[in-house]
């Protein structure tokens, strides 16, 4: 007797949670064979004004935490990633990627979390300096993560790209809500299952689904986000985003990049999404006997 498949329900991620959208509305994502694959969360502004909220509430323990946890965090995510390589690759297969070139993709993105996992307590060091000064202080400049970071996720690379982008705003201390790829978002709510695992707290990362058109003026005009990254080749909604990020002086990135190639992983992504502090400290000196003068 044939059978109907039970498919997948893709939510999306919120606070480290799974909720459907608030408005009800899905999306039918299709092959193509026109077979429907799965029922896809059209996600509204409320979720994404809730995404918001969730990633502003995680910033503040994210950011304090060492450099040397959020490697391991981040290398944890990794392994998870290995570990279910056999259902990432199956997906991608279904969005129509041939398995080599998905075996292939799978790689490049477990590797690439390794590789922002490395950066996490070096790219301090390469960024900061001791500056020289005509008075008895010491002058310090240090990188400081930026705060929420909104991004329209690549639409063409469906694990790769995302994975690309979020490891580096995540390994500088920063937090992030995410719009997936709308023609190939089968992997971002399964990478999601993988955050929640992993050892990342609720709220670092949120992943919603929907289209482009509808959120990306929210993700550029929200006053409660500090930098936006726009990964698509659209030339109107990059020049909206660019308009919008004026009203509050948010930082606005274009990182349509092809992900495949080893120079587009580097720590100046990091460093995009830092704010440069400089520290003044009285020189204290030493006299005869011990005291301070």
């Amino acid at each position: 007797m044939s059978r109907l498949n039970v498919l997948k329900t893709y939510k999306i991620y919120i606070g480290g949670q799974f909720p459907r959208t608030e408005s009800g509305r899905y999306y039918e994502l299709k092959n193509k064979k026109e077979e429907t694959l799965a029922n896809v969360c059209l996600s509204s502004r409320k979720d994404f004004r809730n995404a918001v909220v969730a990633a502003r509430s995680a910033f503040g323990g994210w950011s304090g935490r060492s450099a040397f946890n959020r490697a391991q965090i981040l290398y944890r995510i990794a392994e998870m990633l290995e570990g279910r390589k056999a259902q990432f690759v199956e997906e991608l297969m279904l969005q129509g990627i041939s398995e080599k070139s998905a075996q292939t993709e799978l790689q490049l993105s477990i590797d690439r979390l390794v590789y922002y996992a490395g950066w996490c307590d070096k790219y301090q060091q390469l960024f900061s300096s001791v500056n020289p000064v005509a008075s008895s202080h010491f002058n310090f400049s240090v990188p400081e993560p930026t705060g929420v970071v909104s991004v329209v996720a690549p639409e063409k690379s469906a694990l790769l790209g995302l994975v690309s982008v979020i490891a580096p705003i995540i390994a500088g201390g920063n937090v992030c809500v995410v719009l997936a790829s709308e023609s190939l978002p089968l992997c971002a709510v399964t990478f999601a299952e993988v955050l929640a695992t992993s050892d990342l707290p609720g709220g670092v990362v949120n992943i919603l689904t929907g289209t482009s058109k509808e959120l990306h003026d929210h993700f550029s005009s929200h006053m409660d986000i500090n930098a936006v990254i726009y990964c698509r080749d659209n030339k109107e909604e990059e020049k909206k985003i660019a308009e919008n990020s004026s009203l509050n002086v948010k930082r606005s990135f274009n990182w349509n990049k092809d992900w495949s190639k080893d120079e587009n992983q580097n720590p100046y992504l990091i460093f995009d999404l830092q704010e440069i502090k400089t520290t003044w400290h009285p020189i204290e000196n030493i006299g005869i006997g011990g005291a301070k003068y």
